[in-house]
């Protein structure tokens, strides 16, 4: 494994241990097995650290997207790519939990960092948007867009945070997959 991954695998365990206030380069470095300089010559201290997370996330987020060629989406696709970003919530949960607000409270997002999430968005957009009628508008697709979003962001937020839940075997993915197949449903009948 490479210095940069050893570094970015360190500041993920460490975020979810302890949320942004967990990573300081010295913390990221202890637990890389690296120096603090060998930070500094890969990133520009904790900063560019969690621009890379965001950025890393936001990649992620948009690949597991990418199951729709040009053109029209089938339900199926669609449920296909909400799949793919359940799939990152749940296996990257350091990236999905710093790219939707818990990161640091002194971290902006670079220039870089927040064309990576417009990029994802795009790509929902254009995901979702495809599966509305040729003569869609681009707020719809954008409506549609953000509907389908709050839908699985809602259930992998929840799966982070369960505490009501005791005892109880839910299929997060499952539960959301279904709400995003009524709405596409309703979609198809209005």
């Amino acid at each position: 494994m490479d210095a940069r991954t050893k570094i970015l695998n360190a500041a993920s365990e460490l975020f979810l241990e302890g949320g942004g206030e967990a990573l300081s380069v010295r913390a990221i470095s202890k637990r890389a097995g690296l120096s603090t300089i060998g930070i500094y010559s890969h990133f520009q201290g904790k900063q560019g650290i969690l621009d890379a997370l965001y950025i890393e996330g936001f990649n992620l987020v948009r690949e597991a997207m990418d199951v729709i060629p040009e053109g029209k989406a089938n339900k199926e696709q669609v449920l296909e790519a909400c799949l793919g970003y359940l799939n990152v919530g749940e296996k990257y949960e350091a990236h999905y939990r710093l790219i939707f607000g818990e990161s640091d409270a002194g971290y902006q997002p670079s220039i870089e960092a927040i064309a990576a999430r417009d990029s994802a968005f795009a790509k929902l957009v254009r995901v979702a948007g495809s599966y509305l009628p040729d003569g869609a508008t681009i707020e719809e697709r954008r409506q549609i867009a953000l509907d389908i979003w709050a839908i699985v962001h809602g259930y992998v937020s929840i799966s982070h945070h369960v505490v009501f839940a005791d005892g109880l075997e839910l299929d997060w993915k499952t539960m959301a997959l279904r709400v995003v197949e009524v709405q596409l449903d309703a979609i198809k009948s209005s």
